[in-house]
């Protein structure tokens, strides 16, 4: 066999090892009750779960604690997944900006049985987007002052 056929074959095996594995460590996206099962089956893998911050009746964030005199790597607070199934989320961070101004988000992370919530070991947001508007408006020019 020539060199250059061996060195193809050595490329070509290092490149089907790497995508075994990633596939084997990519995380899928579920909800809360998927996570749950997932989590008394013994796996460890890391779940991405999409949903909203729970509302109370007046529009606050319920259930949203973070007090980072106390702690300022303890966030908590409460997610309704795309299946309208609720769980308490625990962040070991601090509380990202913008999160009350999110229209979604994704927690990434293990659901914890032990202590009834999902630990997330990252959160992304999806913010509203000002290319979303349907009206655009137009802003007026500065009109010039004259001094005489």
């Amino acid at each position: 066999m020539k060199k250059s056929h061996i060195i193809a074959l050595g490329i070509i095996a290092v490149a089907i090892a790497i995508i075994i594995s990633t596939v084997g460590d990519a995380s899928t996206y579920v909800g809360f009750s998927e996570a749950e099962q997932v989590a008394k089956e013994g796996s460890t893998k890391s779940m991405h779960v999409v949903g909203s911050l729970k509302k109370d009746a007046s529009g606050n964030f319920a259930g949203m604690v973070y007090e980072p005199s106390v702690d300022p790597n303890h966030f908590e607070f409460v997610m309704v997944d795309s299946l309208n199934y609720e769980s308490k989320v625990v962040y070991n961070q601090p509380k990202p900006t913008d999160l009350d101004k999110s229209e979604k988000l994704v927690v990434v992370g293990k659901m914890d049985l032990a202590n009834k919530c999902f630990k997330a070991d990252q959160i992304l947001l999806k913010c509203p987007s000002k290319y979303n508007n349907n009206e655009l408006k137009a802003e007026e020019p500065a009109k010039a002052v004259s001094m005489k």
